[in-house]
């Protein structure tokens, strides 16, 4: 399993929180890449729920990670 910045942000407007299945549920229905569906299934689920990205890529880079300035552009 591997995830990318680009394959993470197509489950940026999940339903959060969700499960496994409604994840993959969302990722097959807005059409998002294969891998993303690929890397959902390969998740070791014991029925957890999802509460944002970051529980299911925990490195998924947050507004605190980009380095320039927001109030200047």
């Amino acid at each position: 399993m591997y995830w990318t910045l680009e394959l993470a942000s197509k489950l940026e407007d999940a339903p959060w929180p969700a499960t496994k299945e409604e994840l993959i549920d969302y990722a097959v229905r807005s059409g998002a890449p294969l891998e993303v569906i690929e890397n959902l299934q390969e998740i070791e689920d014991e029925g957890d729920i999802y509460e944002t990205i970051e529980d299911v890529w925990p490195d998924y880079p947050t507004k605190e990670d980009v380095l320039f300035n927001d109030d200047e552009y």
